[in-house]
């Protein structure tokens, strides 16, 4: 059977997907870099929480996509209008914030398949910049952003619990 990927605006009655998706492609990808596993899973509460996805999805600036093959939750999406960075020279900017694909997916396509709708919306928007943070070692996902035309812009910190992450603020121009 051939896998059929469809990308789609998510809805608030897919919360509960999009939070268990970021829970597992987060810990897939971070999980190893936490010393406490209480931090990991404090943060999956206070960032995964179905409630707060659901809150987001109602927000008029927030859009969300959900992806799936053959009926089955593989990945997400979230983009956010209107949202200017420490780095930012433009108020017409929007902040990719995340594409989360499933691990066993990831060769799939599907995160430049999100990524194809966030631009469209975007554009749609009249933005002029896009913007995203991505952790520096990483590198797989600094690649995707690189081939995508994405250019570093900025680094920055953040802290989760007891651990330090440092991020790429990578950019492109829309216009």
């Amino acid at each position: 059977m051939k896998n059929l990927v469809k990308i789609r605006k998510a809805s608030v009655d897919d919360a509960k997907y999009i939070a268990e998706l970021g829970r597992v492609t987060f810990g897939e990808t971070f999980g190893c870099d936490f010393r406490d596993p209480q931090d990991l899973l404090d943060y999956y509460e206070k960032i995964f929480a179905v409630e707060k996805i659901r809150c987001g999805i109602k927000k008029l600036n927030n859009i969300f996509w959900i992806a799936e093959i053959n009926g089955l939750a593989a990945g997400y999406g979230k983009l956010k209008l209107n949202s200017a960075s420490s780095f930012s020279r433009n108020h017409k900017e929007v902040q990719l914030q995340k594409i989360y694909v499933l691990k066993d997916y990831l060769s799939m396509g599907i995160g430049a398949k999100i990524y194809s709708e966030m631009l469209k919306a975007a554009q749609q928007h009249d933005m002029e910049n896009i913007w995203l943070s991505v952790l520096q070692k990483n590198q797989r996902a600094v690649s995707f952003y690189e081939r995508l035309g994405f250019k570093e812009r900025g680094v920055h910190d953040y802290i989760i619990g007891k651990e330090k992450f440092s991020f790429y603020e990578l950019s492109k121009d829309l216009k």
